[in-house]
Protein backbone atom coordinates (compact mmCIF):
# COMPACT_ATOMS: atom_id res chain seq x y z
CA UNK A 1 0.00 0.00 0.00
CA UNK A 2 1.92 3.31 -0.73
CA UNK A 3 1.52 6.61 1.06
CA UNK A 4 -1.31 8.31 -0.64
CA UNK A 5 -3.86 5.24 -0.15
CA UNK A 6 -2.75 4.74 3.43
CA UNK A 7 -3.29 8.56 3.83
CA UNK A 8 -7.12 8.22 2.53
CA UNK A 9 -7.52 4.97 5.35
CA UNK A 10 -10.01 5.58 7.86
CA UNK A 11 -11.11 3.40 10.76
CA UNK A 12 -15.03 2.92 11.49
CA UNK A 13 -15.52 1.95 14.98
CA UNK A 14 -18.27 -0.96 15.08
CA UNK A 15 -20.24 -1.67 17.95
CA UNK A 16 -22.52 -5.25 18.11
CA UNK A 17 -24.93 -5.40 20.86
CA UNK A 18 -26.24 -9.31 20.71
CA UNK A 19 -26.59 -11.81 23.20
CA UNK A 20 -25.61 -14.59 20.79
CA UNK A 21 -21.83 -14.68 20.83
CA UNK A 22 -21.26 -16.97 17.85
CA UNK A 23 -22.72 -14.74 16.11
CA UNK A 24 -20.95 -11.71 17.05
CA UNK A 25 -17.68 -13.70 16.41
CA UNK A 26 -19.06 -14.50 13.06
CA UNK A 27 -19.77 -10.69 12.26
CA UNK A 28 -16.32 -9.46 13.56
CA UNK A 29 -14.63 -12.41 11.48
CA UNK A 30 -16.42 -10.87 8.75
CA UNK A 31 -15.76 -7.27 9.33
CA UNK A 32 -11.89 -7.99 10.02
CA UNK A 33 -11.26 -8.81 6.10
CA UNK A 34 -13.63 -6.25 4.89
CA UNK A 35 -12.96 -2.78 3.20
CA UNK A 36 -15.48 -0.52 1.84
CA UNK A 37 -14.12 2.41 -0.74
CA UNK A 38 -16.43 5.80 -0.63
CA UNK A 39 -15.55 6.77 -4.18
CA UNK A 40 -16.86 10.39 -3.84
CA UNK A 41 -14.29 11.05 -1.24
CA UNK A 42 -11.35 8.74 -1.86
CA UNK A 43 -11.65 6.85 1.50
CA UNK A 44 -11.09 3.45 2.15
CA UNK A 45 -13.13 2.37 5.31
CA UNK A 46 -11.95 -0.50 7.51
CA UNK A 47 -13.19 -1.82 10.59
CA UNK A 48 -12.33 -2.04 14.50
CA UNK A 49 -14.80 -4.18 16.16
CA UNK A 50 -16.00 -4.60 19.73
CA UNK A 51 -19.17 -6.72 20.91
CA UNK A 52 -21.36 -6.66 24.04
CA UNK A 53 -23.85 -9.11 25.13
CA UNK A 54 -26.00 -6.86 26.99
CA UNK A 55 -27.45 -3.27 26.38
CA UNK A 56 -26.56 -2.39 29.91
CA UNK A 57 -22.53 -3.33 29.16
CA UNK A 58 -22.84 -1.44 26.04
CA UNK A 59 -24.07 1.91 27.62
CA UNK A 60 -21.44 1.62 30.73
CA UNK A 61 -18.70 1.00 28.29
CA UNK A 62 -20.07 4.59 26.45
CA UNK A 63 -20.28 6.27 30.11
CA UNK A 64 -17.00 5.09 30.25
CA UNK A 65 -15.26 7.02 27.29
CA UNK A 66 -16.13 4.61 24.26
CA UNK A 67 -16.67 5.69 20.97
CA UNK A 68 -18.46 4.33 18.06
CA UNK A 69 -19.18 5.48 14.65
CA UNK A 70 -21.72 1.88 13.55
CA UNK A 71 -23.50 0.36 16.04
CA UNK A 72 -25.19 -3.34 15.12
CA UNK A 73 -27.94 -3.45 17.85
CA UNK A 74 -30.32 -6.40 18.52
CA UNK A 75 -34.08 -5.67 19.27
CA UNK A 76 -34.34 -8.72 21.64
CA UNK A 77 -31.61 -8.60 24.45
CA UNK A 78 -31.45 -9.88 28.07
CA UNK A 79 -32.19 -6.86 30.44
CA UNK A 80 -33.18 -3.56 28.64
CA UNK A 81 -34.20 -4.12 24.60
CA UNK A 82 -32.88 -2.58 21.77
CA UNK A 83 -34.82 0.01 21.96
CA UNK A 84 -34.64 1.21 25.46
CA UNK A 85 -30.64 0.93 24.29
CA UNK A 86 -31.26 4.03 21.34
CA UNK A 87 -33.85 5.67 23.89
CA UNK A 88 -30.90 5.69 26.70
CA UNK A 89 -28.36 7.17 24.28
CA UNK A 90 -30.81 10.09 22.63
CA UNK A 91 -31.34 10.63 26.50
CA UNK A 92 -27.18 10.73 26.70
CA UNK A 93 -26.92 12.89 23.52
CA UNK A 94 -25.05 10.10 21.89
CA UNK A 95 -25.64 9.64 17.80
CA UNK A 96 -24.65 6.63 16.71
CA UNK A 97 -25.43 5.12 13.10
CA UNK A 98 -27.85 2.40 14.30
CA UNK A 99 -28.72 -1.33 12.45
CA UNK A 100 -31.10 -2.95 13.76
CA UNK A 101 -30.40 -6.71 13.86
CA UNK A 102 -33.97 -8.50 14.48
CA UNK A 103 -35.99 -11.23 13.52
CA UNK A 104 -39.22 -9.86 15.19
CA UNK A 105 -39.49 -6.66 13.07
CA UNK A 106 -43.01 -4.80 12.57
CA UNK A 107 -44.23 -2.07 11.20
CA UNK A 108 -44.44 0.38 14.75
CA UNK A 109 -41.39 -1.41 15.80
CA UNK A 110 -39.50 0.39 12.59
CA UNK A 111 -41.51 3.22 13.33
CA UNK A 112 -40.40 3.57 16.87
CA UNK A 113 -37.14 2.76 16.16
CA UNK A 114 -36.41 5.31 13.38
CA UNK A 115 -37.52 7.93 15.47
CA UNK A 116 -35.36 7.05 18.32
CA UNK A 117 -32.87 7.52 15.49
CA UNK A 118 -32.09 4.19 13.96
CA UNK A 119 -30.80 4.06 10.17
CA UNK A 120 -31.87 0.64 8.89
CA UNK A 121 -32.86 -3.08 9.53
CA UNK A 122 -30.57 -6.30 8.96
CA UNK A 123 -33.21 -9.17 9.51
CA UNK A 124 -32.00 -12.17 11.22
CA UNK A 125 -30.90 -14.85 10.15
CA UNK A 126 -28.97 -12.86 8.06
CA UNK A 127 -25.85 -14.07 4.80
CA UNK A 128 -22.89 -12.18 4.81
CA UNK A 129 -23.51 -10.64 1.72
CA UNK A 130 -26.43 -9.01 3.58
CA UNK A 131 -24.31 -8.10 6.35
CA UNK A 132 -21.51 -6.68 4.22
CA UNK A 133 -24.46 -4.97 2.16
CA UNK A 134 -25.90 -3.18 5.23
CA UNK A 135 -22.66 -2.20 6.71
CA UNK A 136 -21.62 -0.83 3.15
CA UNK A 137 -24.68 1.55 2.74
CA UNK A 138 -24.27 2.46 7.16
CA UNK A 139 -20.71 3.39 5.61
CA UNK A 140 -21.05 5.32 3.15
CA UNK A 141 -23.56 7.09 4.83
CA UNK A 142 -21.29 8.01 8.07
CA UNK A 143 -18.35 8.81 5.58
CA UNK A 144 -19.74 11.17 3.70
CA UNK A 145 -21.63 13.20 6.62
CA UNK A 146 -18.32 13.04 8.80
CA UNK A 147 -16.88 14.89 5.52
CA UNK A 148 -20.01 16.71 5.14
CA UNK A 149 -19.23 18.09 8.76
CA UNK A 150 -15.39 18.63 8.50
CA UNK A 151 -16.08 20.76 5.49
CA UNK A 152 -18.47 22.95 7.48
CA UNK A 153 -16.26 23.08 9.75
CA UNK A 154 -13.44 24.34 7.64
CA UNK A 155 -16.00 26.74 6.42
CA UNK A 156 -16.91 28.15 9.83
CA UNK A 157 -12.99 28.38 10.88
CA UNK A 158 -12.31 30.67 7.58
CA UNK A 159 -15.62 32.42 7.46
CA UNK A 160 -14.00 33.18 11.61
CA UNK A 161 -10.76 33.63 10.50
CA UNK A 162 -11.91 36.51 7.93
CA UNK A 163 -13.85 38.65 10.07
CA UNK A 164 -11.08 38.36 12.71
CA UNK A 165 -8.95 40.13 10.71
CA UNK A 166 -11.85 42.21 8.87
CA UNK A 167 -13.33 43.75 12.42
CA UNK A 168 -9.15 44.32 13.26
CA UNK A 169 -8.24 46.39 10.19
CA UNK A 170 -12.00 48.57 11.23
CA UNK A 171 -11.55 49.46 14.17
CA UNK A 172 -8.72 51.53 13.73
CA UNK A 173 -10.63 53.69 11.31
CA UNK A 174 -13.88 54.30 13.37
CA UNK A 175 -12.26 55.18 16.59
CA UNK A 176 -10.07 58.03 14.37
CA UNK A 177 -13.59 58.87 12.83
CA UNK A 178 -15.51 59.12 15.81
CA UNK A 179 -12.44 60.89 18.08
CA UNK A 180 -12.52 63.50 14.89
CA UNK A 181 -16.39 64.23 15.01
CA UNK A 182 -16.32 64.36 18.70
CA UNK A 183 -13.21 67.20 18.42
CA UNK A 184 -15.02 69.07 15.84
CA UNK A 185 -18.99 68.93 17.54
CA UNK A 186 -18.72 71.78 20.62
CA UNK A 187 -17.51 74.11 17.71
CA UNK A 188 -20.52 73.45 14.96
CA UNK A 189 -23.55 75.02 14.90
CA UNK A 190 -27.37 73.26 16.33
CA UNK A 191 -27.77 71.74 12.96
CA UNK A 192 -24.28 70.61 12.40
CA UNK A 193 -23.96 69.09 15.54
CA UNK A 194 -27.65 67.19 15.14
CA UNK A 195 -25.61 65.64 12.11
CA UNK A 196 -22.46 64.96 14.02
CA UNK A 197 -24.83 62.95 16.78
CA UNK A 198 -26.64 60.53 13.36
CA UNK A 199 -23.15 60.00 12.42
CA UNK A 200 -21.91 59.12 16.12
CA UNK A 201 -25.18 56.67 16.03
CA UNK A 202 -24.14 54.97 13.24
CA UNK A 203 -20.45 54.54 14.02
CA UNK A 204 -22.04 53.00 17.19
CA UNK A 205 -24.39 50.45 14.94
CA UNK A 206 -21.04 50.08 13.20
CA UNK A 207 -19.67 49.47 16.09
CA UNK A 208 -21.70 46.56 17.21
CA UNK A 209 -22.73 44.58 13.91
CA UNK A 210 -18.42 44.04 14.16
CA UNK A 211 -19.28 42.38 17.58
CA UNK A 212 -21.60 40.73 17.08
CA UNK A 213 -20.21 39.16 13.98
CA UNK A 214 -17.26 38.10 15.70
CA UNK A 215 -19.40 36.81 18.23
CA UNK A 216 -21.39 35.13 15.85
CA UNK A 217 -18.60 33.34 13.84
CA UNK A 218 -16.76 32.82 17.28
CA UNK A 219 -19.42 30.42 18.77
CA UNK A 220 -19.43 28.69 14.88
CA UNK A 221 -16.56 28.02 14.29
CA UNK A 222 -15.83 26.87 17.97
CA UNK A 223 -13.56 29.15 18.91
CA UNK A 224 -15.41 30.47 21.66
CA UNK A 225 -13.64 29.07 25.14
CA UNK A 226 -16.57 28.33 27.17
CA UNK A 227 -16.34 28.12 30.64
CA UNK A 228 -18.91 25.99 32.34
CA UNK A 229 -19.96 26.86 35.95
CA UNK A 230 -23.19 27.01 37.75
CA UNK A 231 -25.18 29.80 36.98
CA UNK A 232 -28.47 31.36 38.82
CA UNK A 233 -30.24 32.04 35.18
CA UNK A 234 -32.85 33.83 37.58
CA UNK A 235 -29.91 36.58 39.30
CA UNK A 236 -28.57 36.94 35.99
CA UNK A 237 -32.34 37.89 34.13
CA UNK A 238 -32.22 40.84 37.19
CA UNK A 239 -28.68 42.16 36.51
CA UNK A 240 -29.48 42.09 32.69
CA UNK A 241 -32.85 44.55 33.50
CA UNK A 242 -30.84 46.88 35.43
CA UNK A 243 -28.83 46.90 32.73
CA UNK A 244 -31.66 47.95 29.87
CA UNK A 245 -33.30 50.06 32.89
CA UNK A 246 -31.69 53.41 31.93
CA UNK A 247 -32.25 52.69 28.38
CA UNK A 248 -36.03 51.87 29.29
CA UNK A 249 -37.23 54.69 31.53
CA UNK A 250 -37.02 57.53 29.42
CA UNK A 251 -39.89 56.04 27.28
CA UNK A 252 -41.88 54.37 30.52
CA UNK A 253 -41.07 50.76 29.61
CA UNK A 254 -41.58 49.25 32.88
CA UNK A 255 -39.05 45.96 33.59
CA UNK A 256 -40.35 43.35 35.30
CA UNK A 257 -39.02 39.73 36.15
CA UNK A 258 -41.54 37.16 37.03
CA UNK A 259 -41.31 36.45 40.74
CA UNK A 260 -40.27 32.81 41.83
CA UNK A 261 -37.31 30.44 43.48
CA UNK A 262 -33.88 30.45 42.10
CA UNK A 263 -33.05 28.80 38.48
CA UNK A 264 -29.32 27.09 38.56
CA UNK A 265 -27.88 25.29 36.44
CA UNK A 266 -24.27 24.81 34.19
CA UNK A 267 -23.56 26.99 31.71
CA UNK A 268 -21.12 29.37 30.80
CA UNK A 269 -22.07 32.82 32.23
CA UNK A 270 -21.23 34.49 29.36
CA UNK A 271 -23.44 32.70 26.77
CA UNK A 272 -26.27 33.46 29.23
CA UNK A 273 -25.87 37.19 29.42
CA UNK A 274 -25.73 36.97 25.82
CA UNK A 275 -28.85 35.72 24.87
CA UNK A 276 -30.64 37.32 27.93
CA UNK A 277 -29.09 41.09 26.61
CA UNK A 278 -30.21 40.04 23.33
CA UNK A 279 -33.70 39.44 24.17
CA UNK A 280 -34.53 42.31 26.93
CA UNK A 281 -32.70 44.98 24.65
CA UNK A 282 -34.91 43.61 21.42
CA UNK A 283 -37.51 43.95 23.86
CA UNK A 284 -36.81 47.76 24.60
CA UNK A 285 -36.22 48.82 21.79
CA UNK A 286 -39.31 47.03 19.65
CA UNK A 287 -41.61 48.11 22.18
CA UNK A 288 -44.12 51.53 22.84
CA UNK A 289 -43.45 53.90 24.99
CA UNK A 290 -45.47 53.54 28.12
CA UNK A 291 -45.23 49.52 27.17
CA UNK A 292 -43.84 46.27 29.31
CA UNK A 293 -41.42 43.75 29.35
CA UNK A 294 -42.16 41.05 31.54
CA UNK A 295 -38.83 38.21 32.04
CA UNK A 296 -39.60 34.82 33.09
CA UNK A 297 -37.39 31.91 34.19
CA UNK A 298 -38.56 28.58 35.43
CA UNK A 299 -37.01 24.94 35.65
CA UNK A 300 -38.93 21.74 34.53
CA UNK A 301 -36.70 18.77 35.28
CA UNK A 302 -33.47 19.36 33.13
CA UNK A 303 -34.88 22.14 31.00
CA UNK A 304 -34.06 25.70 31.78
CA UNK A 305 -36.91 28.46 30.09
CA UNK A 306 -36.04 32.28 29.79
CA UNK A 307 -39.55 33.68 28.35
CA UNK A 308 -39.17 37.86 27.75
CA UNK A 309 -42.70 39.10 26.74
CA UNK A 310 -43.34 42.76 25.19
CA UNK A 311 -45.99 44.75 24.58
CA UNK A 312 -44.33 46.38 21.37
CA UNK A 313 -45.09 46.55 17.52
CA UNK A 314 -45.26 42.92 16.71
CA UNK A 315 -44.96 40.60 14.06
CA UNK A 316 -46.42 38.94 10.97
CA UNK A 317 -46.20 35.32 10.82
CA UNK A 318 -44.23 35.69 7.56
CA UNK A 319 -41.91 38.24 9.34
CA UNK A 320 -41.55 36.36 12.37
CA UNK A 321 -40.59 33.39 10.29
CA UNK A 322 -37.45 35.04 9.41
CA UNK A 323 -36.65 36.12 12.43
CA UNK A 324 -33.61 33.72 13.72
CA UNK A 325 -32.06 34.22 9.98
CA UNK A 326 -28.66 35.95 10.18
CA UNK A 327 -28.97 39.73 9.32
CA UNK A 328 -32.66 39.75 9.15
CA UNK A 329 -34.09 42.87 10.08
CA UNK A 330 -37.96 43.42 9.74
CA UNK A 331 -38.33 46.88 8.23
CA UNK A 332 -41.69 48.81 7.66
CA UNK A 333 -42.56 52.10 9.08
CA UNK A 334 -42.75 50.86 12.85
CA UNK A 335 -38.56 49.59 12.59
CA UNK A 336 -37.08 52.64 10.53
CA UNK A 337 -36.08 54.68 13.38
CA UNK A 338 -34.24 51.25 15.14
CA UNK A 339 -30.66 50.55 14.97
CA UNK A 340 -29.67 47.04 14.84
CA UNK A 341 -26.99 44.54 12.89
CA UNK A 342 -29.82 41.52 12.59
CA UNK A 343 -27.43 39.46 13.96
CA UNK A 344 -28.62 39.19 17.67
CA UNK A 345 -31.44 36.50 17.24
CA UNK A 346 -29.40 34.28 15.20
CA UNK A 347 -26.68 34.32 17.76
CA UNK A 348 -29.19 33.57 20.47
CA UNK A 349 -30.23 30.38 18.83
CA UNK A 350 -27.10 29.25 17.80
CA UNK A 351 -25.91 29.66 21.70
CA UNK A 352 -29.62 27.87 22.31
CA UNK A 353 -28.72 24.83 20.38
CA UNK A 354 -25.69 24.37 22.30
CA UNK A 355 -27.09 23.49 24.94
CA UNK A 356 -29.62 21.38 22.72
CA UNK A 357 -32.39 23.58 23.01
CA UNK A 358 -34.19 26.49 20.53
CA UNK A 359 -35.17 29.64 20.23
CA UNK A 360 -38.64 30.72 18.99
CA UNK A 361 -41.34 33.27 18.77
CA UNK A 362 -44.93 33.81 19.35
CA UNK A 363 -46.14 37.66 18.32
CA UNK A 364 -49.43 39.46 17.67
CA UNK A 365 -48.26 42.49 14.83
CA UNK A 366 -49.76 45.11 17.06
CA UNK A 367 -49.70 43.58 20.22
CA UNK A 368 -46.22 42.05 21.03
CA UNK A 369 -44.06 39.15 21.13
CA UNK A 370 -43.41 36.44 23.64
CA UNK A 371 -39.51 35.28 22.95
CA UNK A 372 -39.16 31.75 24.43
CA UNK A 373 -35.07 29.77 24.70
CA UNK A 374 -35.13 26.78 25.92
CA UNK A 375 -31.55 25.42 27.36
CA UNK A 376 -30.79 21.90 28.49
CA UNK A 377 -28.66 22.00 31.78
CA UNK A 378 -25.00 21.16 31.10
CA UNK A 379 -24.55 18.74 33.69
CA UNK A 380 -23.40 16.43 33.95
CA UNK A 381 -22.07 16.40 30.51
CA UNK A 382 -21.14 19.96 29.95
CA UNK A 383 -18.74 19.63 26.79
CA UNK A 384 -21.14 17.41 24.78
CA UNK A 385 -22.99 18.56 21.98
CA UNK A 386 -25.19 16.27 20.18
CA UNK A 387 -24.70 15.27 16.75
CA UNK A 388 -27.83 14.97 14.10
CA UNK A 389 -27.95 13.75 10.52
CA UNK A 390 -27.02 16.02 7.68
CA UNK A 391 -30.65 18.30 6.46
CA UNK A 392 -31.68 16.68 3.86
CA UNK A 393 -30.95 13.15 4.43
CA UNK A 394 -33.14 10.09 5.25
CA UNK A 395 -32.69 6.99 7.15
CA UNK A 396 -33.11 3.67 5.22
CA UNK A 397 -36.18 2.63 7.20
CA UNK A 398 -37.96 6.42 6.80
CA UNK A 399 -37.22 5.86 3.05
CA UNK A 400 -38.69 2.37 2.58
CA UNK A 401 -41.82 3.98 5.14
CA UNK A 402 -45.11 3.95 3.08
CA UNK A 403 -46.15 7.56 3.05
CA UNK A 404 -49.38 9.01 4.85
Amino acid sequence: MDASTQANEQIVRVAMVDDEEPLCRAVRRILAKYKVHVPDVGVDARYDFTAYTTGEQFLQAVDGGAEFDLLLLDLKLPGMNGLEVLGELNRRNRAILTIMITAYATFETAVQATKLGGYDFLPKPFSPEELRYAVRKATVQFILSREARRLAEEKRQIRFNFISVLSHELKAPLNAIEGYLKVLRPDEPPERREMIDRCLVRLDGMRKLIFDLLDLTRIESGQKQRNFTRVDVRKTAESTLELFAAEAAPRSITLELEPGPAVEMVADPGEIEIILNNLVSNAVKYNRDGGSVKVTVRRDNDIVTIAVADTGIGLTPEEAGKLFNEFVRIKNEDTIKVVGSGLGLSTVRKLAQLYNGDATVKSTKGKGSVFTVTLKDAAPGADRVSTTRPEGTRTQMEAAAPSP
